[in-house]
């Protein structure tokens, strides 16, 4: 990873009292549900990179609205050197169609009922809860 952090843009669809969440099948994070999304590409705005990557992960069709939250994730290794540093934009869509099926680096992918979230049972990724009742708040 280059002295820079990496911008990306998490997709945050709640439909009918339930939140589209992913497992990640590659690190960061392998094995652990959270929101679609990655990488914001040269040139490309981080609604567009939430709604493509919402799209590549889950096939699933949906708006983006508005931004959520900001999220600043620094991996450090024992002896405290940075081995990641990610700003993650979380981003409000807005569903239009399509079933959940894991594609990209997803190795899973579907709906879970938003309370069963809240309730903290889930191998999640840091602060899915948090933007998940941000969302809510502001929907």
């Amino acid at each position: 990873m280059t002295q820079r952090p990496k911008i990306g843009a998490l997709a945050v669809v709640v439909h009918q009292g339930n939140v589209l969440l992913v497992q990640r099948s590659k690190q960061p994070d392998a094995g652990l549900w959270g929101f679609p999304g990655g990488h914001v590409e040269w040139g490309e705005t981080v609604l567009h990179a939430a709604q493509r990557e919402l799209r590549e992960e889950t096939s699933i069709i949906a708006e983006p609205r508005h931004f959520l939250d900001n999220l600043e994730l620094l991996r450090r290794d024992a002896q405290g050197t940075v081995l990641s540093h990610y700003l993650l934009v979380g981003v409000s869509c807005a569903y239009l169609s399509g079933e959940p099926v894991a594609g990209d680096d997803a190795r899973d992918a579907r709906w879970f009922p938003v309370d069963q979230i809240r309730q903290d049972k889930l191998p999640m990724s840091e602060r899915v809860i948090d933007l998940l009742n941000t969302a809510l708040r502001q929907a």
